[in-house]
């Protein structure tokens, strides 16, 4: 029988949360001949759901545009349920931000590819993410921000 305070970290459950695909400038914008540009937006969220338990999801926006019409906006939430358990902070705060994040992401990038192929476009595919340069990133970011609002220093 495992002890009690050995660390646990188990998948319990992916899934698509949630899904969109919007063309509002259908079917005259699929008769333009121009390249549309293509803006993707990533984020990551965790929260605790019970004692131990944690939903962690990947949400991406994709939207592409011709000159100032939108072509179509893609927004998509993959999500998973974690259990972790009997992990330091500063590993949970990784786990939440990194290995997690990993775990979902490929999901993510699935469904957003075939949520846009099925709408009738080629399937734009999302990148590989480096969630833990991103996730260094917001430390360093949250670092940045405190040092600047320390009361009483002038910039």
């Amino acid at each position: 029988m495992a002890d009690q305070q050995d660390p646990v970290f188990q998948i319990q459950r992916v899934y698509l949360k949630e899904a969109s695909l919007e063309q509002p400038n259908s079917p005259a914008i699929l008769l333009e001949q121009e390249q549309p540009t293509v803006d993707i937006q990533l984020g990551v969220n965790a929260s605790p759901v019970a004692e131990g338990i944690y939903e962690v999801s990947v949400t991406a926006t994709v939207q592409t545009k011709i000159k100032d019409k939108t072509v179509f906006l893609v927004e998509a939430t993959q999500a998973g349920i974690f259990e972790v358990r009997n992990l330091p902070p500063e590993q949970m705060n990784q786990i939440m931000g990194i290995a997690c994040p990993q775990i979902v992401y490929p999901y993510l990038r699935g469904n957003v590819a075939d949520l846009i192929q099925r709408g009738g476009f080629p399937p734009v595919h999302l990148s590989e993410i480096n969630f833990q340069a991103m996730y260094e990133q917001q430390q360093q970011q949250q670092v940045e921000s405190a040092e600047g609002a320390t009361p009483g220093i002038t910039q």
